[in-house]
């Protein structure tokens, strides 16, 4: 039995993460971290858990959550995620890291996207990312992984089998994601309040996004490419869910049936990645860990269409994917 706490235990992430290990049948969570005061029980901040997980939040130091857990899940912000991460990997626990202090390559570039001295640069550009369709073999022996950006899954895997078969140029690629308000996180803010956000749909972080270096990346890291995107992001009003199209140019002419079937081809005996024919939308995937994934070819540009839910492929299901590969566990359980 693996025993998992969970850091930052008030937000979404960590709420589905926690649905989800309730229904492993290896795993024991023993541990819920937040610095609200006192100890609220769990049931009392996510209502849909009342009766079904008797523990308490607390604030517990790095020493007494390595003597609690050998696995953390850190639901926490960005730059202290890796504090605490650093702490209890010295103290032999393995950690899955739902921020992204762990996803780029060095502490450049960390710093340009994120404002921030990265408070463990020496593991950049060396932790597996939690993609295990793309990067399955570097998880299991793992100490620590980087769980991926929800927007960067919906962008990543339609992208990688056509780079990687020198199908399409790996510059000139735009991205355009719509997500839903789940994904900017349960702290209140201006922006994501029901009057402001209901009844309308807009852009943002454009040119500036903090995905679109790890969607580059990462897309360089898995085809060994200078990969260059526009990404653009738009909030949707809906609870859940990310639809993604990106636009390339390909290499040569290429049929709408090939690149259907290079895709296939790539993500055969993949459990969650469905190629489909038909345009797939945000429902398809709701509270499951499927990736749902279609082309069209449109005037010499090849579209891929992605859907998947953010909370679920995006966050907390990917991090159980991961926990699975990391203790050999059937990488399905508690996700079918």
């Amino acid at each position: 039995m693996v025993r998992v706490a969970i850091l930052g235990a008030t937000g979404y992430t960590a709420l589905e993460s926690i649905k989800l290990l309730l229904r492993h049948p290896q795993v024991e969570i023993t541990l819920l971290t937040s610095r609200q005061e006192g100890r609220p029980p769990i049931g009392s901040i996510h209502p849909s858990l009342s009766g079904r997980l008797p523990l308490c939040l607390e604030d517990a130091s790095s020493d007494e959550v390595a003597k609690r857990c050998d696995c953390a899940f850190l639901c926490l912000p960005h730059a202290a995620s890796a504090s605490a991460a650093k702490e209890l990997l010295a103290r032999g626990v393995r950690v899955v890291d739902f921020s992204a202090d762990y996803r780029l390559d060095d502490p450049v570039s960390y710093q340009q996207w994120y404002e921030h001295e990265h408070p463990d640069a020496e593991r950049l550009g060396k932790t597996p990312y939690g993609l295990p369709e793309l990067f399955r073999e570097q998880i299991p022996q793992a100490a620590l992984v980087a769980n991926p950006g929800c927007y960067p899954t919906s962008a990543i895997l339609p992208l990688a089998p056509l780079l990687k078969a020198k199908l399409v140029e790996p510059t000139d690629i735009i991205v355009d994601s719509k997500s839903g308000v789940s994904g900017a996180g349960r702290t209140p803010k201006l922006n994501t309040h029901f009057p402001e956000c209901n009844e309308s749909i807009s852009a943002y972080g454009v040119g500036k996004h903090r995905h679109q270096p790890e969607i580059e990346q990462i897309l360089g890291r898995a085809t060994g490419q200078k990969v260059e995107v526009i990404f653009t992001p738009h909030l949707v009003p809906m609870d859940r869910g990310i639809l993604t199209v990106s636009y390339s140019r390909p290499t040569r002419a290429l049929a709408q049936g090939e690149v259907l079937g290079t895709l296939r081809e790539f993500y055969a005996g993949e459990p969650f990645i469905r190629v489909v024919d038909h345009l797939p939308g945000t429902k398809d995937t709701a509270h499951t860990n499927f990736v749902d994934i279609t082309a069209r070819i449109v005037r010499g540009r090849v579209l891929l269409i992605s859907a998947e839910d953010n909370m679920i492929k995006g966050a907390a299901g990917a991090a159980v994917q991961n926990l699975n590969l990391m203790y050999g566990f059937p990488e399905t359980t508690a996700l079918l």
